[in-house]
């Protein structure tokens, strides 16, 4: 019988490399993860492979390798920077002989250290709850051992018939709870729309200082530290900017490879995103890797079907190097792209002058045209195959 091993802190992480690239910055973000969930880093395997094997990820001679690192340094968990199947992660955890994680279980794990708010934890529960009925599945065979004894033989239902439905009972209240959440944000919504505010929502990849940046435009105090998602829940206030009222939120912060379980529990949340009149993509600037980063949010808006909403880009943390604040405009002349430091508040006044030309275009009797709507009169150019949406289809360009 296979008894899964006891957890620990003392981690050997893994990341093996499939030719995907950008194999350094993974790398290093998997030991920020590790970090982030309370674990200490003791020692790093890593290997290049064509493709996984199926039934150890890695490979027999990879999980020797892994195996002396864990007795070498006394470590008591591995930490792998993939999605490893069931059958895998239970293989694994038999020949290594301690717990085995994979990289959504780890983001899963953080999500629910960071989650504050009833909606916040609701939404982890399910995300956990859905990754773990698939874990399930030939994972722990002690699930699969009949109830017996004087009073209790017959046909019955195993132990892992047992998990899974209530399993699916616990799933089923959870999505009805998150129901009544999705409703009063709507009603929130369209509230918001007849006062004719403009929504503005703060996305970007996390730790890219989307906090930091709401905290300085609305002086709201919201918690910001440098640490992978250190917001979960949606923060909201009114900000004054020229003539015009903006709302605008800070929203979690997004990551390659997040898990599909987090995306979908948090759909109220991230609703919020896809229905914003307003994009700002906070950029770290002094990432090496931020194409990859900016990349991977773009993956996720399109996931959650906000891939036509109009965004400016924010290229935040420029004090880190040495750049000066500046914009970039569209032919039209409005602003698309802000670089500035949160942090200095050098370059703030920019964006601020981008909010209220945005709000401003949001109070013109046109209002803000549909990114979808071929009857707008928005600028073509803002929909062409591959490219993303800019602020210049909040509002008819003439030129």
């Amino acid at each position: 019988m296979f008894e899964r091993p006891a957890s620990g802190e003392r981690a050997v992480v893994v990341q093996l490399d499939f030719g995907q690239g950008a194999v350094e910055e993974r790398l290093a973000e998997l030991k920020l993860l590790a970090s982030s969930a309370g674990a200490t880093v003791e020692a790093v395997v890593e290997g290049r492979r064509g493709a996984p094997d199926p039934a150890l990820f890695a490979g027999k001679g990879k999980v020797e390798e892994i195996g002396v690192a864990l007795r070498a340094h006394e470590a008591d968990l591995v930490i792998f920077n993939h999605a490893l199947s069931p059958a895998q992660q239970r293989n694994l955890e038999k020949s290594l002989e301690c717990r085995v994680v994979d990289r959504s279980a780890l983001i899963l794990d953080i999500f629910a250290l960071r989650a504050k708010s009833h909606e916040g934890k609701l939404q982890v529960e399910l995300a956990q709850l859905s990754h773990l009925s698939t874990r399930l599945v030939r994972g722990w065979t002690h699930l699969e051992r009949q109830k017996g004894g004087i009073g209790l033989r017959g046909p019955g239902e195993t132990q892992l018939e047992t998990d899974r439905r209530l399993i699916g009972e616990r799933v089923k209240l959870l999505k009805s709870r998150l129901a009544q959440v999705e409703k009063q944000r709507r009603t929130r919504r369209r509230a918001r729309a007849r006062r004719d505010v403009l929504s503005v929502s703060l996305v970007g990849y996390t730790n890219a200082g989307k906090s930091t940046l709401f905290n300085a435009l609305t002086k709201a105090g919201a918690y910001a530290a440098d640490q992978l998602f250190a917001t979960l829940d949606t923060t909201s206030r009114r900000l004054f900017v020229g003539s015009g009222n903006v709302v605008i939120s800070d929203t979690v912060g997004f990551i390659r490879d997040l898990p599909h379980a987090l995306v979908a529990a948090f759909h109220a949340t991230l609703e919020e995103t896809a229905h914003a009149d307003l994009l700002l993509h906070v950029v770290d600037a002094a990432s090496e890797d931020r194409d990859a980063q900016i990349a991977a949010v773009d993956a996720v808006l399109d996931e959650i079907g906000a891939t036509e909403a109009p965004r400016i880009l924010v290229w935040n943390k420029i004090d880190l190097t040495h750049a000066t604040p500046a914009v970039v405009r569209d032919a039209c002349d409005r602003i698309e792209r802000v670089f500035l430091s949160a942090r200095t508040g050098d370059g703030l006044g920019l964006l601020r002058e981008a909010l209220a030309g945005a709000a401003q275009a949001a109070l013109a009797p046109a209002g803000i045209a549909s990114a979808g709507d071929s009857d707008s009169g928005a600028d073509p150019r803002a929909h062409n195959s591959g490219s993303r949406p800019s602020v210049g289809t909040l509002f008819p360009c003439d030129k």
